[in-house]
């Protein structure tokens, strides 16, 4: 899913599986007693940037809209006429898939070569499924520039071989290579209907759709077979039930049609698998069902074995399709969503699948109409989503994201967004227990170029309304974010709480800029939460809008390497940017998290410190002592606080009495300056200035007023704390 509404711009300007790029192959490391994050996938991928090459490497980049940022690794090789890239053969194989680019509006091939030797066959290269614009997305730019070709190598290579390909004559930017071991050309189950005897043609010249419904037809209750061979289906299946459709292979039976299966109902028992479904989507209409399922399979079905690839979505899935197993499938090159749970998904089981260079959301659950429940993604294997998220959860109930490997994701998108955004109504806010366990983010986040700002790993957004489910974060390994690792945000700009988050037990190893980015109020625990490598600051916690509350952060131990805290909210962390020298002018109180012991109306304890005279905290009436507290996000040397009435002329000369306490941790407060009045006349600006002595340092700044002969109650338009 995408976002079409902009964020308001601000004002204030685990243990678990280690993945180690290995001689250029990405290979998943899992601790004692944990998991491995990811599918078992039956190849293994090697990184052009890895490989000899007369070409020129490009990247690493993570600008949106270049080549090199939806690259695997944010890297690869730009070969010119004649050039190539050479792969040492990681494993036995005698097939090979290479994710690649060509310029827009042009096609070409490249040449194989296997220990030297050039095949007869050629690898076809084109820019027909790529350079996909969306301009309704807000943010988005032309994007989806990769594309995945594949090759029958017709002999078998060992490891330590050499396969090069080389660009024939348009300029091909080669990203991977997948190396597998294609099994033979499975043979018909027996009692099954060949679609070849209800007249399919296998050569892909003829229309076999009615050779497939008349297959469906005669097979109820049992096989649909589809042998080795190209078919062509010119509309899509509806009506199927109680039937399983098997291929001898996804390298084998090949079905080429842009819409499969496209029905609102089934009665179930639909089993879908072993062959390959390949369409000719070259743009994205959302309005059109342009999937390899749209709608229902019906309670008791499956889908697994699958290569899905130039297609919409590959699974858009409404209607009840209760006990849903998507498993062990490839989905490669769509304009959107890989699969998306649509609501009503109940029990719902997707495991073991590889998803490259989706248009959206790799996986998304979204509970529109009704919520998704007692679903799952599990231990999938997810690169390169380029206008969206990994995995995405939108709303519903008892929901887990579990032991997935998710790697360069792209504008718009973190490697897993847990959120309330709804996008349409009826809409089922997240309930009940979200699970998040064991899941290994590489190179995930990105910079959103609708809010300005950077998105987490992960994220947990209260977009449209506050996070109520308890969401348990557990055994998360976050390495190389280019920005931070775990967000807490409210995306829609109304500062919706984010609240009733754990998070214990992660590894966040070189994350560009925070290890926490607290921007809505809320709250979370985190407990053994080990950091190396943290390029900014521990934690920037400033909720947005100001003044609509705080975000706590619990310590519940074993946590190393993020204690420090952004100390400026009105800039953001740059990579690598350590927290800004002290500036004495600068006013260490705007914009910081601001709580009291009362508050009268709209005058929240925020409009102290959001940088507007005009507006004010007002504390509750009739009720002193009362207390306003701002976190300045870490200890500093403050020397001089200016407080601010609203200057207009209405407000009459006041004096409001009161003390200054300081803490270091929010807890114990000591006394800075004993009680005193401090006179407010609209004469002379309607401002008092405090000089606090030196020696001073907190981070909690506290006021305690005991009176106000103006009105009866504590009242500051701002608190400004200064180092001089």
């Amino acid at each position: 899913m995408h976002s079409n509404s902009l964020r308001s711009v601000r004002s204030m300007p685990a243990i678990g599986a280690t993945v180690a790029l290995a001689a250029g192959l990405l290979v998943t490391l899992a601790p004692a007693a944990h998991a491995a994050a990811g599918a078992d996938l039956p190849f293994t991928s090697v990184e052009a940037e890895s490989a000899t090459t007369t070409g020129t490497k490009i990247g690493p980049d993570h600008t949106q809209g270049t080549i090199a940022s939806e690259a695997s690794g944010r890297q690869a090789v730009r070969l010119g006429a004649g050039q190539r890239v050479e792969f040492t053969v990681p494993r036995a194989a005698n097939a090979v898939n290479v994710s690649y680019n060509v310029p827009d509006g042009q096609s070409g091939s490249l040449n194989v070569y296997v220990n030297g030797t050039k095949l007869a066959k050629t690898l076809a290269v084109t820019s027909k499924y790529s350079y996909v614009d969306t301009s309704w997305i807000a943010g988005a730019k032309t994007h989806h520039f990769f594309d995945n070709a594949r090759l029958l190598l017709g002999q078998n290579v060992q490891p330590g071989d050499k396969i090069a390909v080389e660009a024939v004559s348009t300029q091909v930017t080669v990203d991977v290579a997948d190396f597998e071991q294609v099994a033979a050309a499975a043979t018909k189950p027996a009692g099954a209907v060949s679609v070849t005897d209800k007249g399919a043609d296998p050569s892909g010249q003829g229309d076999s759709t009615q050779a497939f419904r008349s297959a469906i037809a005669a097979a109820q209750g049992g096989v649909v077979w589809i042998p080795p061979g190209d078919y062509r289906l010119t509309s899509s299946l509806s009506g199927v039930q109680n039937v399983t459709l098997q291929g001898a292979g996804s390298w084998h039976s090949v079905v080429h049609t842009s819409r499969f299966i496209d029905q609102s109902s089934s009665s179930g028992g639909v089993h879908l698998k072993d062959f390959a479904v390949i369409g000719e989507v070259t743009e994205r209409v959302d309005s059109n069902p342009d999937n390899f399922v749209n709608g229902s399979l019906g309670p008791g079905s499956s889908v697994s074995g699958m290569w899905l690839q130039h297609l919409k979505v590959g699974l858009w899935l409404t209607g009840n399709n209760d006990n849903l197993v998507v498993e062990n499938n490839r989905v490669l090159d769509t304009t959107a969503d890989g699969l998306n749970l649509n609501g009503n998904a109940r029990g719902v089981r997707v495991r073991n699948n590889f998803l490259r260079n989706n248009g959206d959301d790799a996986l998304a659950m979204w509970s529109l109409y009704s919520p998704d429940t007692n679903s799952s993604f599990e231990n999938n294997t997810i690169s390169q989503p380029n206008l969206a998220n990994g995995i995405a959860v939108y709303g519903g109930t008892d929901l887990a994201v579990k032991n997935n490997l998710i790697s360069d994701t792209n504008a718009l998108g973190s490697g897993i967004a847990i959120s309330n955004q709804k996008f349409l109504d009826p809409f089922s806010p997240l309930a009940g227990t979200i699970t998040v366990s064991g899941n290994t983010l590489v190179r995930a986040g990105a910079m959103n170029p609708n809010w300005q700002h950077p998105m987490g790993a992960l994220r947990v957004d209260s977009y449209d309304s506050a996070i109520e489910a308890n969401v348990s974060i557990t055994g998360t390994t976050i390495t190389d974010s280019p920005y931070s690792a775990f967000e807490f945000v409210s995306g829609g700009g109304h500062g919706y709480a984010t609240k009733n988050v754990t998070v214990d037990g992660a590894t966040v190893r070189n994350t560009g800029t925070v290890v926490v980015q607290a921007e809505s109020q809320g709250a979370a625990k985190f407990s053994n939460v080990q950091a190396t490598g943290v390029g900014a600051a521990g934690v920037y916690n400033c909720p947005y809008p100001a003044g609509s509350g705080t975000f706590t952060l619990t310590d519940g131990g074993g946590n190393a390497g993020w204690n420090s805290t952004w100390g400026d909210c009105s800039t953001w962390p740059q990579p690598g940017q350590s927290n800004p020298d002290p500036d004495p002018t600068r006013n260490l109180a705007k914009g910081r998290p601001a709580t009291a012991t009362g508050s009268q109306d709209v005058y929240t304890p925020g409009k102290a410190v959001d940088g507007d005279a005009s507006t004010y905290w007002e504390s509750t009436n009739n009720a002193f002592p009362q207390a306003w507290t701002v976190d300045l996000g870490s200890s500093q040397a403050v020397r001089r606080l200016v407080l601010k009435l609203p200057p207009a002329t209405a407000w009459q000369a006041r004096t409001q009495t009161l003390s200054v306490q300081g803490s270091t941790d929010g807890s114990a407060y000591s006394t800075v300056l004993a009680s005193q009045g401090y006179r407010f006349d609209p004469a002379t600006g309607n401002t008092a200035t405090v000089t606090l002595p030196s020696g001073t340092n907190l981070r909690y700044l506290k006021l305690n007023v005991t009176a106000n002969t103006g009105w009866p109650a504590a009242q500051f338009s701002e608190v400004e704390a200064y180092l001089n």
